[in-house]
């Protein structure tokens, strides 16, 4: 079961302070009764335990959320679909300094020629606005061709600008060049397989699992409506390596362990402490992101807390080390390395800012007060 990927413990015997984590329930619960969002999932992990899992609301309309519901994970997944590249690394496919079409030839078309893997991955591809069309989600000769015609709105290397799709369909390419496996694949098998996590986290949701996904949300006139586009079977099978992965809130927390641990859950493990340690860095120190007007320290898939006065998601109290990503109006997941804590929080609408940038912050914000 999804909910028992690590074994349990009390938020007690975890040193983790009960009366925050009941704020934010409470918190959580009002949103739902004020209509923020139909339904929602936390769990706090630490040292490899589960300290808890929650669940509030519905999963659509007519069924409940229950600890096995999958959520859309919306940008949660860059950091995944990251880590495959990190383990592939690791097998000396490639190196992050590479240019992508030192293995993808046609990538340096557009004069695209020079752009790293690291420079994509760290939001510095010059691309940030680059398109893929629906047809090429399961077409992947069509999605290569794609990517490789992306155009370069700016000097690669010269800006942060968050790439929300494009960085990371060109890595989805990047991966299938280099392993000549569809990339949804090389992400089970070389990630979430190795740690355990494959029934808990999906990047390419198979059809026998539809109905386990939560439908995505966005406000409306008497509260939230169903969001169509994000709904449909073809977006949840497709896998879009940016956006499209579904978890449990559990699943996150576990990754996230992993991530904290050097690569590992227990025995098993998918890279190295050394590889980890490069990715999880910040290559982009003060430049300011130009989508959302603060820097965001930019590691090779997750952004860290640095010491700015706030940060986007990871929660103000965060200590600096902190690390994880969020999902569009809806989500966010962290590790902090100085506690050993992981913290999923999904939920099924997108609401805009201000709103949701804000209650970020206060939700995260529960969980470090929690942390002894």
């Amino acid at each position: 079961m999804a909910d028992t990927v690590l074994p349990k413990t009390s938020l007690k015997d975890a040193g983790l302070r009960e009366e925050p984590i009941a704020a934010l329930e409470r918190l959580i619960e009002r949103h739902i009764g004020e209509g923020m969002y139909p339904g929602a999932s936390f769990a706090i992990a630490r040292h490899g335990k589960l300290a808890r899992v929650a669940v509030f609301g519905d999963a659509a309309r007519g069924r409940k959320a229950t600890p096995e519901t999958l959520w859309l994970l919306y940008s949660n997944t860059k950091v995944v679909t990251a880590a495959a590249l990190w383990a592939l690394a690791e097998e000396g496919l490639f190196r992050f300094t590479d240019p992508v079409a030192k293995h993808v030839p046609e990538f340096a078309r557009n004069g695209k020629g020079g752009v790293t893997v690291l420079q994509l991955l760290t939001h510095r591809g010059g691309f940030p606005s680059a398109e893929v069309p629906q047809a090429a989600w399961q077409d992947h000769t069509l999605l290569r061709e794609a990517v490789c015609d992306f155009t370069l709105e700016w000097t690669p290397g010269s800006r942060v600008h968050y790439h929300g799709a494009s960085a990371h369909w060109t890595a989805a390419v990047l991966m299938e060049a280099l392993t000549g496996q569809d990339f949804r694949d090389v992400i089970r098998d070389r990630v979430l397989r190795r740690l355990g996590l494959e029934t808990a986290i999906h990047v390419g949701l198979a059809p026998k699992l539809h109905a386990r996904a939560a439908d995505m949300h966005e406000p409306g006139e008497g509260g939230p409506h169903p969001l169509a586009e994000a709904n449909t079977a073809a977006r949840r099978s497709a896998g879009i390596p940016g956006g499209g992965g579904y978890a449990t809130a559990a699943g996150m927390a576990a990754f996230y362990q992993a991530l904290l641990a050097g690569g590992a859950l227990g025995r098993k493990r998918f890279a190295g402490p050394r590889t980890l340690a490069y990715a999880i860095r910040d290559w982009t120190g003060d430049m300011v992101d130009g989508s959302v007007g603060m820097a965001m320290h930019r590691g090779i898939g997750p952004h860290l807390r640095g010491t700015a006065p706030a940060i986007r998601g990871l929660g103000s109290f965060a200590s600096p080390g902190t690390f994880g990503h969020g999902g569009v109006g809806s989500s966010y997941c962290w590790g902090d390395p100085e506690s050993g804590v992981s913290f999923a929080y999904l939920t099924n609408c997108r609401v805009p800012d201000p709103w949701h940038g804000e209650r970020l912050d206060v939700v995260s914000n529960f969980v470090h007060a929690a942390i002894l």
